[in-house]
């Protein structure tokens, strides 16, 4: 089964929140069918440990305010937060730990959530999309 229209908006709540922080490589994974504990992952990246700190608030208040409350909060040290709604679980990683753990890689047999095109095309310093 997959995930379903709750799950799917909260992702891209987090998804919009993470993005206006300049998150990097922003990508909802659709894991519903393997686990039954959630729906969907979201994974993002941040450049720096003070990046991912922000990204991680700006995702907490966004999901705060769509009623969404973080059953579990893990990885202080802000290289690698797991912050866990229920139906959403958000990965925020560090660019080292993104691509050392690559959990795209490790769940690549699951659908990729459809999310809006601004928010998945890597940009890069000039503002350019490589979609």
């Amino acid at each position: 089964m997959a995930a379903d229209d709750r799950s799917r908006h909260l992702a891209v709540v987090a998804a919009r929140a993470a993005a206006d922080k300049k998150a990097q490589e922003i990508i909802a994974l659709d894991v519903s069918e393997r686990l039954v504990l959630t729906d969907v992952f979201l994974v993002v990246s941040g450049a720096n440990e003070r990046q991912v700190k922000a990204i991680v608030d700006a995702v907490d208040e966004a999901l705060h305010k769509e009623g969404a409350k973080a059953v579990r909060k893990e990885g202080g040290e802000a290289r690698w937060v797991l912050m866990d709604y229920g139906d959403v679980v958000v990965h925020v990683q560090h660019e080292e730990d993104r691509e050392y753990y690559a959990l795209e890689r490790l769940w690549k047999d699951c659908p990729v959530v459809d999310l809006p095109a601004d928010l998945h095309a890597p940009v890069d310093g000039d503002g350019d999309s490589h979609a």
